[in-house]
């Protein structure tokens, strides 16, 4: 069947060796939708980022724009503001019919560590062609930390698919009527829409992360404390102003429901609203928010770009792609696995207490 690939296929994909991987993967890679991608022992710091483009190989064009080779077995500091690509210790000899997309895991998107992935030949970051058989590897770059890595480490995540899955907007708005996927009307135009909630308790609406803290080891969790590294933001009647090159962990207003046979990806809005971004991390699996019948408000990681922009309350920020799975996942997010952000609301990164 056509669809987004389930757990039990991914786990059957891997005992077929159509996954692979220097070290064997590990059950815990697989979550309902996509399989988490661990870090290689070596990151080498390159002058610049790049695609390898096509009939060109990644390791030729390190050899290029290769500055020097980190050791990550042990553990080493990637430096806020510079470009590293790191081989992955998967790799994949994907069938004809199944093609995969790359996103960052949702606490990699809210250190605000740009995290994407290239394949050789590749001419798009984080998509990769139906039938490619190579290494994987890692462009990671940090924007606000520096962080401390090391080897087996995962930073991002693959979900695979099979054929066209996409739901327009009529089959998006007939599963709503099946099935709630917002806790009102749904704003359904080439996805669900979402919007920003600046209207909260005591008027604390966000975080803006610090300009100048220190290393962050992405092995501790619950560990530092968050005034360290992050700024409360506070909305006056229901606006804040967005500063350029600043990064903020903001919340929708809206609390979705993935349900169990779907899946879905954040896209960011069209540019045409504003001059900031909203996606980092965008895969929301089968089950987000379906346990408490309630729904999950979604995580906006934001960053602003050329010149001050006023967001207000409300303001549509985003959208939710829906897809349909293959077949229903023998594990849900937030239920037979442990699940950091199930019923989430405002909320940093699992490294923070």
């Amino acid at each position: 069947m056509t669809g987004v690939l389930p757990s039990q296929t991914i786990r059957h994909l891997i005992h077929t060796g159509v996954i692979a991987a220097d070290s064997p993967v590990l059950d815990n890679q697989v979550q309902p939708a996509s399989l988490d991608l661990r870090l290689g022992t070596r990151a080498y710091r390159v002058r610049a980022s790049f695609l390898a483009g096509r009939g060109r190989k990644v390791s030729d064009r390190i050899a290029e724009y290769e500055m020097h080779a980190i050791d990550l077995t042990a553990g080493a500091v990637l430096e806020k503001g510079c470009v590293y690509v790191i081989p992955l210790m998967e790799r994949l000899a994907l069938p004809q019919n199944v093609s995969a997309v790359a996103n960052a895991k949702s606490s990699t998107g809210r250190l605000d560590l740009l995290t994407r992935t290239i394949t050789d030949g590749g001419v798009e970051f984080d998509r990769i062609t139906a039938g490619y058989h190579g290494p994987l590897f890692a462009e990671v770059c940090p924007r606000s930390f520096s962080v401390l890595a090391r080897a087996g480490m995962r930073l991002n995540q693959l979900r695979l698919r099979r054929g066209q899955s996409v739901l327009d907007d009529a089959e998006l708005t007939a599963l709503h009527a099946r099935t709630p996927l917002v806790n009102g009307p749904p704003l359904i135009s080439d996805g669900l829409g979402f919007s920003v909630d600046l209207r909260r308790p005591d008027a604390h609406v966000g975080y803006r992360a610090k300009p100048h803290t220190g290393v962050i080891d992405l092995g501790k969790l619950a560990h530092y404390p968050a005034a360290e590294f992050w700024e409360d933001v506070r909305a006056t009647d229901g606006q804040i102003i967005l500063d350029p090159g600043a990064f903020y962990i903001l919340v929708s207003q809206e609390a979705v429901t993935i349900p169990p046979d779907h899946a879905a990806e954040m896209a960011p809005y069209l540019a045409m609203v504003g001059e900031f971004r909203v996606h980092y991390a965008g895969f929301f699996d089968p089950g987000f928010g379906h346990g408490s019948g309630q729904g999950s408000r979604g995580v906006l990681e934001v960053r602003c770009h050329e010149a001050p922009f006023v967001l207000e309350h409300g303001q549509v920020v985003g959208r939710l792609v829906y897809e349909r799975m293959s077949d229903t996942p023998d594990m849900l997010y937030g239920a037979e696995i442990a699940s950091n952000y199930q019923g989430q609301s405002l909320k940093l990164s699992k490294h923070f207490r």
